[in-house]
């Protein structure tokens, strides 16, 4: 995909230097002199930005020590770290001596975001891992469905067959059937094109069945099995709410 963002001078001034390797070059910038004035000069460092849990996690883990110890180049902000620990303290991935617990190491091992992760685990211990893999996948990428700005009704109105009324993440899975059963008897080329007439997004929808296939995988690794019985509304949303607690 290409998203479409504000990039600070350096990275506008670096990416201009491409236009001239081999001889003066010109480039054309999409937006006003008074927006590129208005950036900030460098971009932000990442671990500046970004949810620290899965990070201070896996410091932990390899045994790196305290995050506020170690010697980053740009150290990311102590409330950030302090909610990074609050964070992993109410996934039960750490104790209240910060210590790493059982469950920190087994989430550690995920490809995914600590939340994500602990619906796995909680999934895979209440016979609901099947469903919980979709969903979780799901949260992991960007959502599949399209909302074009000039046919926002015909979107809504396609992706109206799949919703649940007591519960978004069911829609999901609705979705995700209707998906699989179309995937399993199409040609790539009606699958695509199924998918447009519905409003999803193709390169999206790719993406979701690989990162269920790839958590499925890591999941089995880990020892756990998908459940052959349906899970029921209730285990479902219990083993979601254990990674969504603040969210409340």
């Amino acid at each position: 995909r290409l998203p479409v963002e504000n990039i600070s001078q350096a990275s506008a001034n670096q990416r201009a230097g491409r236009c001239g390797r081999v001889s003066a070059g010109v480039c054309i910038r999409l937006y006003s002199q008074d927006s590129f004035d208005s950036r900030p000069a460098f971009t932000e460092p990442e671990i500046q930005r970004t949810n620290l849990a899965a990070v201070i996690l896996q410091m932990a883990t390899l045994g790196f020590g305290e995050v506020y110890r170690f010697p980053f180049v740009d150290p990311p902000d102590g409330r950030l770290v302090r909610d990074g620990y609050k964070l992993l303290e109410e996934l039960a991935a750490v104790d209240r001596q910060r210590t790493v617990t059982r469950l920190g190491r087994t989430l550690a091992r995920l490809p995914v975001d600590p939340r994500i992760g602990r619906m796995l685990l909680a999934a895979a211990h209440s016979a609901c891992l099947s469903e919980v893999l979709v969903i979780a996948a799901a949260l992991s990428i960007q959502d599949p469905r399209d909302r074009p700005v000039e046919k926002r009704q015909e979107a809504d109105e396609a992706h109206a067959q799949f919703a649940d009324e007591r519960s978004d993440f069911v829609g999901l899975l609705n979705l995700w059937k209707f998906l699989e059963e179309n995937r399993r008897h199409l040609t790539r080329r009606k699958f695509e094109r199924l998918c447009r007439q519905h409003f999803l997004s193709t390169t999206r929808v790719r993406e979701w069945h690989d990162v269920v296939v790839q958590l499925r995988l890591q999941m089995h690794e880990l020892g756990y099995r998908d459940n052959e019985v349906p899970a029921d509304y209730a285990s479902l949303h219990r083993a979601l709410l254990s990674g969504l607690l603040s969210h409340i």
